[in-house]
């Protein structure tokens, strides 16, 4: 926040009376929220003009602000460090910055032989705009005092959750039409327009005071569109069931165990690793990607639908997580360790504390499936599908927040698959990476626009000809994705989007897909 104050006092009648103009008449809100903002105004002192992110050497009030700031010391800028010039403000945000330079200004006369410092003249000015505004500074004071009163009494209090379960839920209708070149049937037609939906329901109760337990209802009928391999499904596409039958998709309990330390217990069809931290803004399948790849690196979907993950968080810059979800927990000849499963082991790091959204993670999952790898993403072949494989995985995922408009991020993985069953086994090497870019708010406070450019799970090498499958991907195909989700209102959004495939199943044999995508998501 800054005061708006001229390096010399002599032009102070016409510079401040001339800013006041606009603000004569903005009336004042009683709300907490603005008290607490005005409150702040000179929480961030500055002492140099540089410090201020947003002000150039080009701004026409440069030299006015770096006298503010280096001559009187009486500019205090926003918590990010910015200065935001272009702002509307009220009365009351002025009232308060007016006082702090004038407390500066007064310091100084104290100090000094007032006729060598200032006119007689900017003195009744000064004087007259301290009588313009005592009656905001002293509604000021009353509450601000208001406020720490009150915000003194919510820090004795403690948090107490809700034991009445709270109901909330998603339904998602989508258009989808594919079109191109390539099918599995191979006839050149794939264009197939479908409707698909889907209904979550979820309950929230808890026991104690930050703990959550989560039932989710789940009824849903969506189809993936045709393609060569799996790089054509959708975000959306979820569960066991597709014929809109209602069933449990999630049950889950988180709880704290100390203020760094927080355990999940869950199981269900909706369980994967991205129940911990994928590092990827655009991971929603409900307002983010279209697509099943875009939401997140493959590697996170090698885990089961059952298990325990534990989150520890040493400090504000390092979180440490640690999973592993069995899959057919519900044979007793597997159980919870007898059959397939993923256990994951992540170290995200945060370089800005104040920034969450700027992170970088390192993944490491190692998995058992007995029917291929489990990520069902990219070519058949990377899936080494119908045997027993064991697996290491290997990602490193990151997300920048360039701006507050606009994010950058992507991830790379890599996986060691051996194949344990069949005719011949052996060992095979699958890749996969993406950048992402996202931006929120575009357009308006809500929307999001994400553009998703990579190349799904590719089998690049293996160590013997497994049978039924290639040494290696004859080709490399590109997955290339944009999406707009815009917020109608706070309960209604609407997302049209394309994925455009190049080579499908890493043939360039086969032609390219595009598929179209329109979904409305309604939020209860």
């Amino acid at each position: 926040m800054f005061v708006f104050f001229r390096a010399s006092l002599s032009l102070v009648p016409a510079v401040l009376i001339s800013m006041l103009a606009p603000f004569a008449t903005v009336k004042a809100e009683d709300s907490l929220q603005q008290v607490s903002q005005y409150a702040q105004l000179d929480s961030a002192p500055v002492t140099s003009v540089n410090q201020l992110s947003d002000v150039q050497l080009t701004d026409w009030a440069f030299q006015a602000l770096q006298s503010l700031v280096e001559r009187y010391g009486c500019i205090a800028g926003y918590p990010d460090g910015t200065f935001k010039g272009n702002r509307a403000m009220t009365r009351f945000e002025f009232a308060i910055a007016l006082n702090a330079c004038l407390d500066k200004v007064k310091q100084r006369i104290d100090a000094a032989d007032i006729t060598d410092m200032f006119a007689k003249a900017d003195l009744a000015t000064l004087q007259k705009l301290q009588e313009e505004y005592t009656a905001e500074l002293t509604s000021l004071k009353g509450r601000v005092n208001a406020l720490e009163a009150h915000i003194k009494q919510l820090e004795k209090e403690k948090p107490k959750c809700s034991k009445t379960p709270k109901l909330d839920g998603q339904v998602i209708i989508a258009v989808t039409d594919a079109f191109g070149d390539a099918n599995r049937n191979g006839n050149g037609d794939n264009s197939d327009l479908t409707v698909s939906d889907r209904l979550r329901l979820n309950v929230k109760t808890c026991f104690f005071e930050k703990d959550e337990l989560l039932v989710r209802f789940q009824v849903s009928s969506v189809i993936n569109p045709i393609a060569p391999g799996n790089e054509a499904r959708l975000s959306f596409q979820s569960g066991s069931s597709s014929n809109n039958e209602a069933f449990v998709s999630k049950l889950q309990y988180r709880f704290p165990v100390s203020e760094q330390v927080t355990v999940l217990l869950a199981t269900g069809s909706n369980t994967y690793f991205d129940d911990w931290d994928v590092i990827n803004p655009l991971k929603s399948d409900a307002d983010g990607a279209i697509s099943r790849y875009g939401r997140y690196s493959p590697i996170f979907r090698l885990g089961g639908d059952t298990g325990i993950g534990v989150t520890y968080k040493p400090n504000r810059n390092i979180k440490v997580e640690m999973a592993y979800l069995a899959k057919n927990t519900n044979n007793p000849a597997s159980g919870l360790f007898n059959g397939g499963y993923g256990a994951l082991a992540q170290i995200v790091f945060y370089p800005n504390q104040k920034d969450t959204d700027t992170k970088i993670a390192f993944t490491y999952v190692n998995a058992y499936n007995d029917n291929g790898l489990g990520h069902n993403t990219g070519s058949l072949a990377s899936n080494l599908g119908g045997r027993k494989v064991s697996s290491n995985s290997y990602g490193i995922e990151t997300n920048v927040k360039v701006s507050n408009g606009f994010q950058l991020g992507g991830w790379l993985a890599y996986t060691n698959a051996r194949a344990l069953s069949g005719e011949v086994k052996g060992d095979a090497d699958i890749w996969s990476w993406a950048v992402t870019l996202a931006f929120p708010d575009l357009g308006k406070k809500g929307n999001l626009g994400g553009i998703i450019v990579g190349m799904q799970p590719k089998l690049t090498g293996s160590s013997a000809e497994l049978s039924g499958l290639p040494r290696r991907d004859p080709d490399t195909g590109f997955h290339i994705e944009g999406f707009y989700q815009y917020q109608i209102n706070d309960n209604i959004s609407i997302t049209p989007g394309l994925i455009w495939l190049t080579a499908p199943n890493h043939n360039e044999q086969n032609g390219d897909i595009f598929v179209g995508v329109v979904r409305t998501t309604f939020k209860i």
